[in-house]
């Protein structure tokens, strides 16, 4: 969601290969099976993508390749309406691209993706390791509150810690929920989220996201304690 991001926690293979062979002696149909790997290949994809856009291009090319990946991730998102994973990515992804836009002209994006977050807590709020709570507080401590945007500290407190009470060991929950202590003058208080961020166990598949974030973490724990 890294969102992340941006940002977000890969669901897991493994697990929902297990949950497959469940549903399978259960005696559940073939192409319910064949679905939900289907979704799991199409998210996979749309957050292997974002890592490359995010973490391995240059910042000047990263708005164009995020609006094109916008586009793809809506795609998924439409052919599996009723699953959550593709919402949160599209979100992430749209939020990225507000990133990579920057200014005034990105509120709208930031409106898009807080909205594709709603709709997937709607659906499952436990997704992808709560990563559209996550996400979804990321937007409400970095978008401006009002009268020009719909910010607001409180409620991305709220969100954030929603994320680590269903994720507490994850990189994403703890970076960000860091990153908001230090963005609300309470740098003092986010050295053991920096810690436990950096000590998160590897996410499969999520190699070059996972040293992304561990250098921002990095990077943002040297500037706290250098105050």
């Amino acid at each position: 969601m890294n969102h992340d991001n941006p940002n977000e926690p890969a669901p897991s293979l493994s697990r929902r290969s297990f949950t497959t062979a469940l549903l399978c002696a259960a005696g559940l149909t073939i192409p319910f099976v064949a679905n939900a790997a289907a979704i799991d290949d199409a998210v996979f994809q749309l957050q292997r993508d974002w890592e490359v856009v995010q973490y391995q291009t240059p910042a000047n090319e990263r708005e164009k390749q995020f609006e094109a990946l916008a586009a793809k991730a809506h795609q998924v998102s439409e052919t599996y309406p009723a699953s959550s994973e593709p919402l949160v990515w599209e979100g992430i992804i749209v939020s990225s691209w507000a990133g990579a836009k920057g200014g005034l002209g990105a509120l709208g994006l930031v409106k898009q993706a807080k909205a594709l977050y709603e709709k997937a807590i709607q659906i499952d709020g436990n997704v992808l390791d709560g990563s559209a709570y996550n996400s979804l507080g990321v937007l409400y401590y970095k978008v401006p509150g009002w009268p020009i945007g719909f910010g607001d500290k409180a409620k991305a407190a709220e969100l954030l810690q929603k994320a680590l009470s269903i994720n507490p060991n994850g990189i994403d929950p703890n970076y960000f929920y860091a990153d908001y202590l230090v963005e609300s003058k309470q740098g003092d208080k986010a050295l053991p989220f920096l810690e436990r961020a950096l000590q998160a166990p590897a996410r499969p598949g999520r190699q070059i996201a996972d040293t992304g974030r561990r250098e921002e973490a990095r990077q943002l724990l040297a500037k706290v304690k250098g105050k």
